[in-house]
């Protein structure tokens, strides 16, 4: 398929806008009728994710901050967002070669500064960091199957869980699981809580000898580079929004785009 010429390097291109136009809704049939087309307002919402700006420093070229606030936040409030997080990472995955769900997945959390007030903000006493914990589930290729994220001051093995607890709500996700893979911060009574509710194993994998610093982990170095894929964002290299759902929602928005990219590739 011929690619458009694009505005911002955020923008999808026809092969990419391809691949989501059939999961997004479609117009109501009776009612006002869309002044601007989905394509216009998912560029915006990439735009902003990519960038950092706020939503009123939008150039002139979208449609008005407004008009995007409001369907993120529409999406953001139905679960759209991971839903169509999770059709794109099927998709991927089955391009790649795989099963539409994972049978191993990996879990990891990050601290990130708060920049803004709000719910859930804590102090991280390990990193020195106030704000916010964003505990990820990914697949084996950096996918993000489910974000979560809670006070900083959270113990890891507690917004671990957390995060399993809401895996857990989606039958879907987990009907092919066997194993996750975890460092040591999720180590204890967690193992079992995950043999036992999940029907899978954790596997912890800890660091080699005595090595200080940063160190390439089997199978979890996947999900550092998840963890670089989210902060080379700037709307999440630090945390300026008021509620934990919105963080969740960038996220998944991000992933999202990396997912199109994927498909769109020859």
């Amino acid at each position: 398929m011929t690619k458009s010429t694009q505005t911002y390097p955020t923008d999808l291109n026809d092969t990419e806008f391809a691949q989501i136009a059939p999961l997004l809704p479609e117009a109501k049939p009776t009612g006002r009728p869309h002044k601007h087309c989905w394509r216009e307002i998912l560029n915006a919402i990439f735009y902003v994710t990519k960038n950092g700006c706020v939503w009123r420093a939008l150039p002139s070229d979208f449609p008005a901050w407004q008009t995007v606030y409001y369907y993120f936040r529409t999406f953001r409030k139905n679960g759209f967002w991971e839903k169509l997080n999770t059709a794109i990472r099927k998709a991927v995955r089955v391009k790649s070669g795989k099963q539409p769900q994972a049978s191993a997945m990996i879990i990891d959390s990050q601290s990130a500064k708060s920049a803004e007030g709000g719910e859930k903000i804590g102090f991280d006493g390990g990193k020195l960091v106030r704000g916010r914990k964003r505990t990820l589930i990914t697949d084996t290729l950096g996918l993000v199957v489910l974000a979560k994220v809670a006070a900083a001051n959270t113990a890891e093995v507690h917004a671990g869980k957390e995060a399993l607890v809401d895996l857990k709500s989606h039958p879907d996700l987990i009907e092919r699981l066997k194993k996750i893979f975890a460092d040591g911060g999720y180590r204890g009574e967690l193992v079992t809580w995950v043999k036992d509710e999940l029907n899978a194993d954790l596997e912890i994998v800890l660091r080699l000898g005595d090595q200080k610093g940063f160190q390439v982990l089997p199978v979890r170095w996947v999900i550092e580079r998840t963890n670089a894929w989210v902060t080379r964002n700037r709307r999440l290299a630090r945390d300026y929004a008021r509620l934990a759902e919105t963080v969740e929602s960038f996220i998944y928005v991000l992933m999202i785009r990396l997912g199109l990219r994927r498909l769109a590739r020859q």
